[in-house]
């Protein structure tokens, strides 16, 4: 195992060299947040893939062709299909308003009432994508080193929040970078072919295997509809994904990057699968599903190349986990504490302060809380479920609303959040976290009471939809940054 933990040192020791270089970077809040908005069609495409193709993605998404076969890509499959249709459809639009959250969106389309409540609700599914992504380098530092969960969970999460920390958006860009390249390579370019060719190519996985371990729909119906609602929609609207489409330097490169991005997800998806059916042929009696990828790799792989492709894993696992942290440390320090800090010194006026480095403390602050709620967790998939529950079903309808529909008004916005977000954990208390149905009817309640509260109150501001329109257009949002390199 030598070479292997020679590998993972080594890739791990760049993480960290590459959040120094982006610190010398990232001398301004623009920079520090969104990469000073700058980044090229390549290193763009590749940056988006690296957040959305996570730990559950790769460690998840083999879990699930191992139990399902094919259909196991579903899941995979609609993150895919929700980066396209972000990047099709509102990627040019959002790019174009130079915000830094979600919640400003809000507050530009509704006049200034909608940020704090939906900040909330966006910081809380920030915060567990966070802890759940950092909760499985348990699983990747077991088998590299056999570390206990807690000791594992630190190192993995000290080493993601080092570099968040110091280059902010510039770091997570370039790890981002490296993060995509050593997943390419080892998963679609060393894994895949192996695991086919060890379980004896397609002939013999279809003769070992049920049909239905090829049937593009085995997993269930409803569960591809759910998994549809819950991470198609889920891409269009977190806040982890709008920050990387803010790092753009322009719209175009924001929809055909971003497309790029979305089609390579599909592919992922369907070697996540095949792998796992593979698996399955090699040892059809694992304990878990989801230990189908260590087995395979461990048990399969030559050395170096298994070290690589455990670095693919844990990279996986560091660009969703970096990509939330800031999500979430931006949300907390934009959306909940700099309104509480305006509404507390609004009389007394608002000293000069670093914006740099208050972000940057606000990731510290929230990388260790990460680190400390990882540690106390078991139940990641509830704990993820709950969080994207609340989003979908709390912000979808005021988001696509406020981009999609002129008579939706501030009001209708609060109402929907509220009502969707109260009904999402009622119905959770009422069928249980991992149910179906609070998803479903938490954003049908969001949806009715959107239009219902919008149609019977007065439509928004004439002056708040024209200045609306002169962002979407481009106009209207210039930032006094210097000029620096574009990024590829």
């Amino acid at each position: 195992m030598a070479v292997d933990y020679t590998v993972i040192v080594v890739y791990l020791a760049g993480m960290l060299a590459m959040g120094w270089w982006g610190m010398r970077r990232a001398k301004s809040k623009a920079e520090f947040l969104v990469a000073g908005r700058r980044l090229g069609p390549w290193m763009y495409s590749g940056t988006m893939a690296a957040i959305v193709l996570g730990g559950a993605s790769t460690i998840g998404g083999v879990g699930l062709g191992y139990q399902y076969g094919l259909s196991g890509a579903w899941m995979v499959f609609t993150i895919g299909l929700g980066l396209l249709a972000l990047s099709v459809f509102f990627s040019a639009r959002i790019a174009r308003l130079k915000v830094y959250t979600v919640s400003e969106m809000l507050d530009l389309r509704y006049g200034g009432r909608a940020g704090v409540i939906s900040g909330v609700v966006m910081w809380a599914y920030t915060l567990m994508l966070a802890v759940t992504s950092t909760i499985a380098y348990a699983t990747i530092f077991d088998v590299l080193f056999d570390l206990n969960r807690t000791v594992a969970i630190i190192l993995g999460g000290s080493i993601v929040v080092a570099y968040s920390t110091l280059g902010g958006m510039w770091s997570i860009t370039l790890t981002d970078m490296v993060q995509f390249v050593v997943k390419t390579i080892g998963v679609l370019l060393l894994l895949l072919p192996i695991a086919v060719v060890k379980a004896g190519g397609f002939s013999e996985m279809k003769a070992e295997l049920p049909t239905e371990y090829f049937d593009p729909l085995g997993i269930g119906g409803e569960t591809i509809f759910t998994y549809v609602l819950i991470y198609t929609f889920g891409m269009l609207i977190g806040q982890d994904i709008w920050q990387r489409v803010f790092t753009a330097r322009s719209d175009k490169v924001a929809r055909y990057g971003g497309t790029v991005a979305g089609t390579y997800c599909l592919i992922y998806a369907i070697a996540g699968a095949v792998i796992g059916t593979a698996a399955k042929v090699m040892y059809p009696k694992l304990p878990s599903a989801d230990a189908a990828f260590a087995t395979i790799v461990k048990d399969e792989l030559p050395m170096g190349v298994r070290g690589l492709v455990l670095a693919a894993a844990l990279a996986a696992v560091m660009s969703t986990s970096s990509g939330a942290l800031i999500a979430c440390a931006t949300v907390a320090n934009n959306d909940i504490w700099s309104r509480l800090r305006g509404v507390v010194k609004a009389d007394a006026g608002d000293e000069p302060h670093d914006e740099v480095k208050g972000n940057r403390a606000f990731i510290l602050v929230m990388g260790v809380g990460v680190i400390v709620i990882a540690i106390a967790l078991n139940d990641v998939v509830q704990a993820l479920t709950v969080a994207y529950n609340l989003l979908v079903g709390g912000l979808l309808v005021p988001i696509l609303g406020g981009l999609l529909w002129r008579r939706g008004t501030a009001a209708g916005a609060l109402a929907a959040v509220a009502a969707g977000g109260l009904s999402v954990v009622g119905l959770m208390w009422a069928y249980g976290i991992l149910a179906n149905e609070p998803v479903y009817y938490g954003l049908l309640t969001s949806l009715a009471v959107y239009v219902l509260v919008s149609l019977a109150t007065k439509p928004t501001d004439a002056a708040v939809l024209a200045a609306w329109r002169e962002r979407l257009a481009g106009r209207g949002a210039e930032e006094a940054e210097p000029e620096a390199p574009v990024a590829v």
